[in-house]
């Protein structure tokens, strides 16, 4: 390994040549707190009856894929050295006065030393608010890490920040290239396990979203990663309630964003009774009240993303969708699907013109035009978070700010009328 490429690492012993161990930080891998041995790297507490190599020694399971941490060992870091000054921002467009706000507001926040949260819409821009604050760090010389739970989310992302950055980008992500040293680095929420006090900004998008929220290994990643003297920066569309603790608290400020970039309303779904969906689609068969929907949809051409609860309902229903509209290229895409990111394109290319998926694409990724049907919308895996973002899927573009909707279900919960309240909550806010 070159040196450069340790800086603001945190590397186990096994990582370590001689040399870097001369002029690098020792770390204790597992520390001793109140009787218990705790994890330096994750924070999990060592099993002591189960986690242990020998009587003397143990060892953390919770992030052994990363590299095993022993108690007879150390962890290593050198100190991340701050990067030459350069002006990086390519980006041609224009913020409404309302991203402008939002945008100068986080400047404010990141030289008085303060973490921000921004909670704004899906489809308000948050992406390209984001950019002048990272352009204005990178200038500076710090270092920069936009951080995301979801691979799909990670990878739309780097497409975008190559495009609009001229600086070189760190991708990282459980099957990327490995780490080079970068001003700007876009990783998994899990990435950021393999580094200490590297950066001078943290920015993580889509906070709430699985597996980030409510996971006490990565907000431990995160305080790890982030120089003692850094901001970190929080995007979302659905706020969490350990957010909202702090803002009240005044340990972060937030930013509001509740209009659209196009400034139209978010579309607000519409619940229709459909019974015995599950029973039905197992048996090759799709429900009537829902057979007449799908093909009175296809009759306006937008495409047609359907999400499922779970990946064999998902695979079952992709083939009867196949026996019915057999003129209609029909995909199906999970966690599971090795071509996800080619099928993803061809849909939003519309060589796919009815797309079947699991929550996988429930956020960071944009169809113009498409509607949206949630199948079995009262299902358990579909939390207030996720039906805000699956319905966030729709009139995400100028072209069509509008969209069908659809939750489908033969009963509603909590988790979708906390979701349609939220949706109407933001838009009222927005003054529609």
């Amino acid at each position: 390994m070159k040196i450069e490429e340790s800086y603001g690492r945190l590397l186990t012993e096994s990582q370590m040549t001689n040399d870097l161990k001369e002029i690098a930080q020792e770390l204790p891998a597992i520390e001793k707190q109140n009787g218990r041995y705790q994890c330096f790297r994750c924070g999990s507490l060592i099993d002591q009856k189960l986690w242990k190599l020998s009587e003397e020694v143990l060892y953390c399971r919770a992030c052994i894929q990363l590299g095993r941490i022993r108690s007879d060992q150390k962890l290593y870091t050198i100190a991340q050295q701050d990067f030459e000054g350069q002006e990086v921002l390519n980006w041609k467009g224009t913020l409404t006065s309302y991203q402008q706000e939002v945008s100068e507001g986080l400047i404010q926040a990141v030289k008085a030393g303060k973490h921000a949260l921004v909670h704004a819409v899906t489809g308000a821009g948050k992406t390209e608010m984001m950019y002048q604050v990272v352009a204005t760090a990178i200038k500076a010389g710090k270092g920069v890490c936009i951080a995301t739970p979801r691979i799909d989310v990670c990878i739309e992302l780097y497409g975008r920040m190559k495009e609009d950055f001229s600086c070189p980008i760190s991708l990282l992500h459980g099957e990327s290239e490995p780490y080079f040293r970068t001003p700007l680095v876009i990783a998994t929420t899990h990435q950021l396990l393999k580094f200490y006090q590297a950066f001078d900004l943290l920015i993580i998008d889509e906070v709430d979203a699985f597996p980030y929220v409510d996971n006490p290994i990565l907000y431990k990643a995160a305080q790890n990663a982030i120089k003692k003297e850094g901001n970190t920066l929080y995007l979302t569309a659905t706020s969490t309630d350990e957010l909202d603790k702090k803002v009240k608290k005044k340990e972060i400020i937030r930013y509001s964003l509740p209009r659209r970039f196009h400034g139209n309303p978010l579309v607000v779904p519409e619940i229709k009774w459909v019974p015995k969906i599950r029973e039905k689609i197992e048996k090759g068969r799709i429900p009537y009240e829902l057979l007449q929907l799908i093909k009175k949809q296809r009759q306006t051409h937008y495409p047609l993303l359907i999400f499922v609860s779970e990946i064999e309902l998902g695979q079952q229903f992709t083939e009867n969708l196949k026996k019915y509209f057999p003129k209609e290229t029909v995909g199906f895409v999970s966690s599971q699907t090795t071509d996800r990111l080619r099928m993803v394109e061809e849909f939003r290319n519309r060589a796919i013109t009815m797309l079947v998926s699991t929550t996988i694409l429930e956020r960071g990724v944009t169809f113009p035009f498409v509607d949206v049907f949630v199948l079995e919308s009262n299902h358990k895996l579909f939390t207030k978070s996720a039906l805000v973002q699956i319905s966030g899927r729709v009139g995400r573009s100028k072209e069509r700010p509008t969209g069908k909707l659809l939750f489908l279900s033969d009963g509603i919960t909590r988790e979708m009328k906390k979701a349609i309240k939220e949706i109407k909550e933001m838009n009222q806010e927005a003054g529609f």
